[in-house]
């Protein structure tokens, strides 16, 4: 899977590489699709969710650009295949997932996978985790009407946030950037993702 990553996606990070290479993708999906966890395409996972492909978890990672120091916010956990490829790389990692669940199953896992610089919480994503902020970066893993504002306050100044924007069917990768002043935003490549819920994101169907 992941020489497939490097050959057909360009997917170049060494850091990531060894991490998506160290992260077991069969034991986040159910036993009955193990034999297509390193697939390239997404699986469901239960919830009316899934587990993106591998291509688009490795290239929203590569966009987020994270370092070993840093901690990293995840919105939208789901298996938690994407919490431990970013616990891999980053120093610490918060993950906030809406269906309750989706959340007691990742915990499990992370924790069976020996994890220990994870923590993930079943709660609305949307309006972040700010007992934990400020965070170097911050991940959104569900397609958004547009960015939540809570999330862009709890990113530290000098960070990054990428989040998948635009309607319930397709959404575009949005890199946002913030300074000291201003915040950079930048449109990248077209995406579809399941919607993201809360208070500021889409309402439950």
């Amino acid at each position: 899977m992941v020489s497939r990553l490097q050959e057909k996606f360009g997917i170049s990070d060494p850091r990531l590489l060894a991490a998506l290479n160290s992260v077991p993708r069969h034991l986040f999906v159910r036993e009955h699709l193990r034999a297509q966890a390193y697939s390239l395409h997404a699986l469901p996972i239960g919830e009316a969710q899934t587990i993106s492909q591998p291509a688009v978890v490795a290239r929203m990672s590569e966009l987020l650009e994270v370092e070993a120091d840093h901690s990293v916010l995840e919105i939208g956990t789901g298996s938690g295949y994407q919490t431990a490829v970013l616990a891999e790389i980053a120093r610490r990692v918060y993950s906030l997932e809406i269906v309750p669940s989706l959340a007691r199953s990742a915990i499990q896992r992370i924790r069976d996978l020996g994890y220990d610089n994870v923590k993930i919480q079943a709660f609305d994503g949307t309006v972040g985790w700010s007992e934990a902020a400020p965070f170097d970066r911050i991940l959104v893993t569900a397609g958004a009407p547009g960015l939540p504002e809570p999330l862009l306050e709890q990113l530290a100044t000098g960070g990054r946030l990428v989040i998948p924007e635009g309607d319930r069917h397709g959404q575009k990768l949005v890199v946002y950037d913030k300074g000291l002043k201003n915040t950079r935003r930048r449109v990248g490549e077209t995406v579809t993702f399941v919607p993201l819920v809360g208070r500021h994101g889409w309402e439950k169907d």
